[in-house]
């Protein structure tokens, strides 16, 4: 039979992908150990779902004994424009890019469906999966290891042509496929990522501390923020790009052409007061199809009014003071110690 990995590559490159690799579906006794470790030190924070699934995220077969092979598939989500700009911006918000557009889970499923029916059609109905992020897969260490990138300081996957933007997903596959040589690391001397994390979230290269991460403080952790750390989370109100956006590697990215990747106008640099002043249903209809959804409005709100309490704006005052009594306590508690920390503080001027 001829090597099926090269007609796999091309219908992947035609249906858009950027990236494409091919892996065994198994890990190395390192990466189980690092997961281990990662969750026995508690670092997962309230993640229950890393620790629930451990034996899956380490193991791809115990998440599908048939799979023989996975391909591994990246599509580039890179920016046109610079993503920390709208950090100087104190009266405004900052989204990660990743969340400035439809949510990218639709998208990539979307084309590993097409290339999955593919795959059926051309190599005789081999057995095939699809998974995109919400599925116990070690996506990060699968894409190294089919030579897609490698993961750096930041934990996360970089590429050399794509830099830190590459949106990842999975085909496991009963077809017995050649794997690709895995990437090797090139972090080198670099620690551009670990000296520009806001909150100090890593205890070491290579490793996170997802308590102290702002992506999960403003998406995955449901109550208040500790107080300590709110500060420095400025205006970042949904997730962080911090340690992805410093990376030289990104230089060599070309800003993605795919139209349900660029941003939304009303979502870069977003107005606080705007963003504070929705209710549920108000907010439901503002971020219809995107990410930010997921979180719903009370942790949502709770974001945008931490960062009120550190733009220093005192015109923001009256609205964070309206709040104080919100019906959702997470939403009162953000309110009430932004009201405090902006009559206290030095007062700036917003930008127009």
């Amino acid at each position: 039979m001829t090597d099926p990995r090269a007609p796999i590559r091309d219908e992947a490159l035609r249906l858009g992908f950027d990236a494409v690799g091919f892996a065994r579906a198994e890990l190395g006794p390192e990466v189980r150990d690092r997961l281990a470790d990662f969750l026995a030190a508690g670092l997962h924070g309230e993640m229950g779902w890393m620790e629930g699934r451990a034996e899956q995220r380490a193991h791809p077969r115990a998440l599908w004994p048939e799979a023989l092979s996975v391909v591994s598939l990246g599509l580039s989500y890179a920016p046109a424009d610079d993503p920390l700009a709208s950090l100087a911006q104190p009266d405004r918000g900052t989204i990660s890019v990743y969340a400035r557009h439809r949510d990218y889970h639709d998208l990539v499923k979307s084309r590993l469906k097409a290339l999955a029916r593919w795959m059926v059609a051309r190599f005789d109905a081999p057995g095939v999966k699809v998974f995109v992020d919400t599925a116990p897969v070690s996506e990060k260490p699968l894409a190294q290891q089919a030579g897609l990138g490698w993961q750096g300081k930041h934990t996360n996957l970089v590429s050399r042509a794509h830099g830190s933007w590459l949106f990842l997903g999975e085909i496991y596959t009963t077809l017995a496929l050649e794997p690709d040589a895995p990437h090797a690391d090139r972090c080198g001397r670099c620690t551009r990522c670990q000296v520009a994390c806001p909150t100090d979230a890593f205890p070491a290269p290579y490793r996170l501390d997802a308590r102290r991460c702002v992506s999960y403080l403003t998406i995955e952790h449901r109550g208040p923020i500790p107080e300590e750390l709110r500060p420095r989370l400025g205006n970042r109100i949904y997730g962080c790009d911090d340690c992805l956006a410093v990376c030289p590697w990104n230089r060599f990215a070309t800003p993605t052409a795919v139209p349900g990747l660029v941003a939304r106008e009303d979502l870069v640099a977003p107005r606080l007061a705007e963003l504070a002043a929705l209710d549920d249903a108000a907010f439901r209809a503002r971020f219809s199809g995107s990410p930010i959804k997921r979180v719903g409005r009370g942790r949502f709100v709770r974001n945008v009014l931490n960062a009120i309490g550190n733009s220093g704006d005192a015109s923001l005052l009256p609205l964070a003071r309206s709040l104080a009594d919100d019906e959702d306590p997470v939403v009162a508690d953000s309110a009430r110690w932004a009201a405090a920390r902006l009559a206290s503080a030095p007062q700036v001027s917003s930008t127009a």
